[in-house]
């Protein structure tokens, strides 16, 4: 973790005007196509949500502005960014739940899963204190949305991304599936979230890279 240096980084008029808004996230949501991924996982027997999972967070990760966070009017870099995503538990309401990530796909799905396992059983909607290193991250398999919006909180500043996506579906012989992204617009511009859709579908596109 590195913070900036704020006087001479090309984006401080950028982080001051947005940083000074009432509501400073934005959201966008797009289909990206998955009709690779799915013969890929299904054929290592990894269940989706943990397959997409690791694609969501491994370009997140790829992207820096995708690891900046504010703090008390600065902004630091984090070598790494985990994934806090929500699962259902046994009594049918979600839980958070934290797993560290690691580039290794195999190691990261195991991970997830035994993590998964102790998880299901109780009710978490804490994240650590003081920390802000997190993805936050849900799935909404009932519904191909077209657009979501999530809270955030306003003081202190929440700069941590939201990822979220849907129910896949078909369309013209392809899979897709909806993807949305919301982010602080002091620390993430649209042509950033526009790297993370094109990184992203380029993973689809050949995971096995």
């Amino acid at each position: 973790m590195k913070y900036i240096d704020m006087e001479n980084w090309p984006r401080k008029n950028h982080f001051h005007f947005f940083s000074e808004l009432d509501y400073p996230h934005f959201n966008l949501c797009a289909n990206v196509d998955i009709t690779h991924f799915l013969p890929y996982i299904k054929e290592r027997n990894i269940p989706f949500f943990r397959g997409f999972l690791y694609a969501a967070v491994k370009t997140a990760n790829d992207i820096k502005e995708f690891r900046y966070r504010i703090r008390e009017g600065r902004v630091v870099e984090h070598e790494l960014v985990h994934p806090s995503f929500t699962i259902m538990t046994t009594e049918d309401v979600f839980s958070f739940c934290h797993v560290s990530y690691t580039p290794d796909m195999d190691h990261f799905i195991r991970d997830v899963t035994e993590k998964i396992e102790k998880s299901k059983d109780q009710v978490v909607l804490e994240d650590e204190p003081g920390r802000d290193d997190y993805l936050f991250i849900t799935s909404i398999p009932w519904v191909t949305f077209t657009s979501v919006t999530h809270p955030i909180h306003m003081n202190p500043t929440d700069s941590v991304p939201r990822i979220a996506w849907g129910k896949f579906f078909e369309e013209n012989g392809k899979w897709k599936i909806p993807v949305s992204i919301q982010a602080h617009h002091a620390v993430v511009d649209g042509a950033h979230v526009g790297e993370y859709f094109i990184k992203l579908q380029e993973f689809l596109d050949h995971p096995q890279n």
